[in-house]
């Protein structure tokens, strides 16, 4: 498993019974997290500090409680990077820490390249990923079916003060978009994707990642150079093994020299030896 464990801003101060709490900057906060099944007694009765606190709801969703003074947003670093925090529905920051790995991952290819690189990044939500690539002097395409996110992303490139970099942010159904740059004739060195489950594109379009990964994976091959930089896949669905990851990469990267490596991510548990898992990775990397 690799771990986040270079973070400053942010810290995993404790689990349990299906709740974490975590330090985000000045600010402290109380998320439920279903990876988590032990019982280290009750966070919120243990730490007076707690900002906000997140409820779910028996009938799906739920919303914040601001026990203490939250600001509507806020902002932490990681290393040379900027990141707008807020309080989103279903538990979310519009941040996930954990993605530091695939962050130093990505930059360090990319300095390493000596070459322009230039960047795909799909699904690529509020662009912690795309940022990442920017600060290194890739340029990115960034493609996101939520306008919301995308405007979200603006603000943290912003933030970074990487404004007059080159970065173009696009609203669609990102297999849509990834055929079009097909027949349009356009390539790319690197391809960044963090699929969700389940979701919806612009127009409705339905996306499942047990029927659709695969395809958009060939896809992609289409619009890969010949000799690609990297390959990033990151998932959050449980039921998803590593193992799917390196079959698909094995199948599709098979003539290209480069090296697959599959996993686990996760962040550890301040003042313990506990790792809270976080989702899945896949990547292929060229050799040099």
């Amino acid at each position: 498993m690799r771990l986040a464990n270079t973070w400053k801003d942010y810290e995993l101060i404790d689990c349990s019974n299906g709740e974490k709490f975590e330090r985000w900057g000045d600010i402290y906060l109380l998320r439920p997290d279903p990876q988590i099944i032990w019982n280290h007694g009750n966070l919120l009765e243990n730490y007076k500090e707690i900002n906000a606190v997140y409820h779910r709801s028996n009938k799906g969703g739920g919303h914040w409680e601001n026990l203490k003074g939250t600001p509507l947003t806020w902002k932490i670093k990681y290393k040379h990077l900027t990141f707008c925090i807020k309080q989103m529905g279903f538990k979310h920051t519009g941040l996930f820490p954990e993605q530091a790995v695939n962050w130093d991952f990505v930059m360090e290819k990319i300095e390493k390249a000596n070459r322009k690189v230039k960047v795909l990044n799909l699904f690529a939500y509020t662009g912690a990923a795309s940022i990442a690539c920017l600060s290194k002097g890739a340029s990115v395409v960034h493609v996101d079916s939520s306008k919301g996110m995308n405007e979200w992303a603006k603000e943290n490139v912003k933030a970074s003060n990487l404004s007059d970099a080159p970065i173009r942010f696009i609203v669609d159904d990102v297999l849509k978009f990834v055929k079009r740059e097909a027949r349009r004739g356009n390539l790319y060195d690197a391809i960044i994707m963090d699929p969700p489950s389940y979701g919806k594109g612009t127009n409705g379009e339905i996306w499942d990642i047990e029927k659709d990964l695969e395809p958009l994976i060939k896809a992609c091959m289409d619009i890969l150079v010949d000799a690609p930089l990297f390959f990033l896949i990151n998932s959050y669905t449980t039921g998803l093994s590593s193992s799917v990851l390196e079959n698909l990469l094995k199948i599709y990267f098979k003539d290209k020299k480069g090296k697959i490596d599959t996993g686990e991510i996760g962040l550890p548990i301040k003042n313990s030896n506990l790792v809270l898992p976080c989702g899945i990775y896949g990547r292929y990397q060229s050799n040099d």
